[in-house]
């Protein structure tokens, strides 16, 4: 039986995450959750899987959880020690990943300098310290295992394969809501138009970040991480039916893909059983049904924040930390309805300007150009509110 910890557990992967673990009680247990101020549904899940710990965000709610659960409850803490406590305890064989940002990288390291194999669905973690990260899991002689769609596709698509015979890695995105949409319709986007996702169904911020296409770059910095593989071998397809989720072109020429429908179960469920697949109560992909699969390059000029993250992956020691740091700050703005959709691109640009890159030798770099790039987003922030 492997046992879990469940970083994130009340939001849209931790959720998926368990329904996984319901179904298949006899190859898991939860030993630790953590949540944010999602009290209702975190008590839920203590109520059903009864963790040993868990941890929420504040003090003060940890203090409303101890006294709603009583003394049969599970030892709850709060904030960054929180996390850590739930991500190295010592029963647990597996982390999972899910929370959202760069708050997952101080826990996600915990786990792994406690030996722990990572499912990882926190994208940030590798954006903000990606170098760092794999030497950790390198060191530590843990294996870390892709959550998100496009990654888990292409660690699949790698399986039986020479790492050296790899031409490229092509990462599918859908597009997003406005993949179809003029620059100037961009001019007049809602909250609500950029939270409509086509083919999804997510948290508020990865929404915001599929719309921009941020997201795809992230995702494009922790592929180079994951895998190896400099900017160069590493390409974006548009992809709007979500169907082949990424794929591996070989250096004679084959491409090998991995389909599945829109799910995220189907990835967690790998990385969680890995190298053996779970059975899941999922529909079958009807290739016969599908009326087309397309593919095409994506614009740039429409979307600035696919080729930001590309400038910051090429520029390299802390300047994808700055890049996430800004763009956590800008999404939130907007979240928020303080600043225009095209705002979001605008402030990651010029925070990045005003950057001037470090070296990357320790989790601390990462954490000080982080706090920069958020103290210098959140200025620019105000001037725009």
């Amino acid at each position: 039986m492997k046992r879990l910890g469940v970083l994130g557990s009340t939001g849209s992967i931790g959720v998926s995450t368990l329904e996984i673990v319901a179904a298949h009680p006899d190859q898991y247990r939860i030993v630790s959750l953590s949540a944010g101020n999602n009290l209702p549904r975190l008590k839920e899940q203590i109520r059903r899987f009864r963790p040993q710990l868990v941890s929420v965000l504040c003090p003060e709610a940890a203090a409303q959880l101890r006294d709603d659960l009583g003394d049969d409850g599970p030892r709850v803490y709060s904030g960054v020690e929180g996390l850590i406590a739930c991500a190295s305890h010592e029963q647990i064989d597996m982390v999972v990943t899910a929370v959202v940002g760069a708050a997952g990288l101080i826990p996600t390291m915990a786990a792994i300098e406690a030996g722990k194999d990572i499912a990882l669905a926190n994208k940030e973690t590798l954006v903000t310290a990606g170098p760092l990260v794999m030497a950790a899991v390198a060191r530590k002689g843990v294996r870390l295992y892709p959550v998100d769609s496009e990654h888990s596709a292409i660690f699949q698509s790698l399986e039986g394969h020479q790492r050296g015979d790899v031409r490229r890695l092509i990462l599918t995105a859908s597009g997003g809501p406005f993949r179809d949409s003029s620059a100037a319709d961009l001019e007049r986007v809602t909250l609500a138009d950029a939270l409509a996702h086509p083919n999804w169904n997510m948290g508020r911020k990865i929404t915001i970040d599929s719309a921009t296409m941020m997201n795809k770059g992230l995702e494009v910095i922790e592929a180079r991480w994951l895998f190896d593989l400099p900017a160069e071998q590493i390409a974006v397809h548009i992809h709007p039916q979500s169907i082949v989720h990424s794929m591996v072109e070989y250096v004679d020429g084959a491409v090998m893909a991995q389909l599945g429908i829109p799910d995220m179960k189907t990835p967690i469920a790998y990385a969680l059983s890995y190298p053996d697949r779970l059975p899941l109560d999922l529909p079958p992909l009807d290739l016969c049904a599908l009326q087309d699969l397309s593919f095409a390059e994506p614009d740039l000029d429409k979307f600035p924040c696919l080729a930001l993250a590309f400038h910051a992956l090429a520029t390299g020691g802390t300047a994808p930390a700055v890049l996430n740091a800004a763009n956590e700050v800008a999404v939130d703005a907007f979240l928020q309805e303080k600043i225009a959709f095209l705002d979001i691109a605008a402030i990651v640009n010029e925070v990045l300007d005003r950057h001037v890159p470090a070296a990357l030798d320790h989790i601390d770099d990462a954490l000080r150009a982080d706090l920069w790039g958020r103290q210098e987003a959140r200025r620019m922030v105000a001037q725009k509110s």
